[in-house]
């Protein structure tokens, strides 16, 4: 999927959308969003740890998370860029 196709899509299911850079090795402790979160990794490598386990997404690759959800987040050594959109509760 395009950039550009993965915006339109957030667009379209309410989501907010904005690009996002990491820092290389950026580490979060654990902690949870208000939101969902479906993300596009545009460059670099960007790691998800859930209570399932952990997943690295490549360029090319989506990652999704449901608000509420505890998880960490790495960065890859090259860092990251993603497209990431934000879906708020309503009236949140």
């Amino acid at each position: 999927m395009t950039p550009a196709a993965f915006e339109a899509a957030l667009l379209r299911d309410g989501y907010t959308a904005d690009t996002r850079d990491y820092s290389p090795d950026q580490a979060t402790p654990e902690h949870t969003h208000p939101f969902d979160v479906r993300g596009l990794v545009l460059e670099g490598e960007f790691t998800v740890t859930a209570a399932e386990g952990s997943r690295t997404y490549r360029a090319g690759e989506v990652f999704a998370l449901e608000a509420g959800r505890p998880h960490t987040e790495t960065i890859g050594p090259e860092g990251a860029r993603n497209l990431v959109g934000r879906l708020h509760p309503a009236g949140g």
